[in-house]
């Protein structure tokens, strides 16, 4: 009899952040589309030169709340004139954005090292965030149709983004979060390292040495791990920065401790960003689920190829 195959994890749990920088939405699967999972960083707030704002800048936008329809997360739906995505804060009145797609250009647009384009969500979108951020400020959606906006890294710039940091997909482990907060003071939820992919049943950390996986049939490639920000010091829940985790995870997180025969750049490492092959053709009709066994199909041999 042949011996049936063993996962080294599964799906714990699934996260789309609609809004870059906002607060995620748990949900039980995810739609795959070219650019990552369907609307996951999708619309964006930014300045009046058009740039970005992230927690970087502006912590309190991971006190903004995001809604959408479930059934937008199923694998065959498709928004109608009554479809909304529903924004709130405290404070605030709520704020309903329609997910057909708005005509108005907002052009100049920019992140990191991308320019281009979006698509512009409306004075009341934009008075909204202009309130809530005390500046002036809009709500701009990616203009799938007419923007392209690759992955900048060598291997793997085929592959396509949104509003996105770096890479389409970010999986961690709650073995890693586990760890982590052992040794902390004060332990964290998950939802300060915003990954999509959360994984469970691994040991702590066997995550960054995965090069490549399959889930739900899907295959999913190694890019690099994730370098931390200042946002996994940022409490999602009253938008105040502190020292941790960045401080502990310094002490055995670090490049200089990981990978010691590199020139260490100060970095921090908890996450592993992926790309997933069949965004590139067959991505239609395509998801995971909660609960999907997660397969490893190769591994890095050392920490020198898992970092950048």
């Amino acid at each position: 009899m042949a011996s049936q195959e063993v996962a080294a994890a599964k799906v714990a749990s699934i996260f789309i952040y609609p809004i870059k920088s906002c607060r995620g939405i748990s949900v039980s699967e995810a739609p795959l589309a070219s650019t990552g999972f369907r609307w996951d960083r999708l619309w964006m707030v930014v300045n009046s030169k058009g740039r970005a704002y992230s927690q970087r800048v502006e912590p309190k936008l991971a006190l903004v709340e995001v809604e959408m329809p479930i059934e937008a997360f199923s694998d065959v739906w498709e928004p109608n004139n009554n479809s909304i995505l529903v924004v709130r804060a405290t404070g605030m009145d709520l704020l309903k954005i329609p997910l057909a797609e708005p005509s108005t250009i907002a052009d100049g647009v920019s992140i990191w090292e991308w320019a281009g384009g979006a698509l512009d969500e409306g004075n009341e979108a934009s008075e909204w965030f202009s309130r809530f951020l005390g500046k002036p400020s809009r709500l701009v959606r990616f203009n799938e149709a007419s923007e392209t906006r690759p992955v900048y890294s060598d291997p793997v710039r085929s592959y396509k983004i949104k509003f996105n940091d770096m890479y389409p997909f970010l999986l961690a482990s709650q073995g890693s979060l586990d760890a982590l907060n052992d040794r902390l003071e004060e332990p964290i939820p998950m939802n300060r390292f915003r990954p999509n992919i959360l994984v469970e049943g691994c040991e702590p950390f066997s995550e960054d040495l995965w090069k490549e996986i399959s889930i739900n049939s899907l295959t999913f490639y190694a890019g690099e791990l994730c370098y931390r920000c200042k946002i996994p010091s940022i409490n999602q829940e009253t938008a105040v920065a502190g020292s941790e985790p960045t401080e502990t995870l310094r002490k055995f997180r670090s490049d200089k401790v990981l990978c010691p025969d590199k020139k260490p750049q100060g970095r921090v490492y908890f996450g592993k960003m992926l790309v997933c092959k069949d965004s590139l053709t067959q991505w239609k009709s395509k998801k995971i689920q909660v609960g999907d066994p997660v397969y490893i199909r190769e591994l890095l041999p050392s920490y020198n190829d898992a970092a950048a």
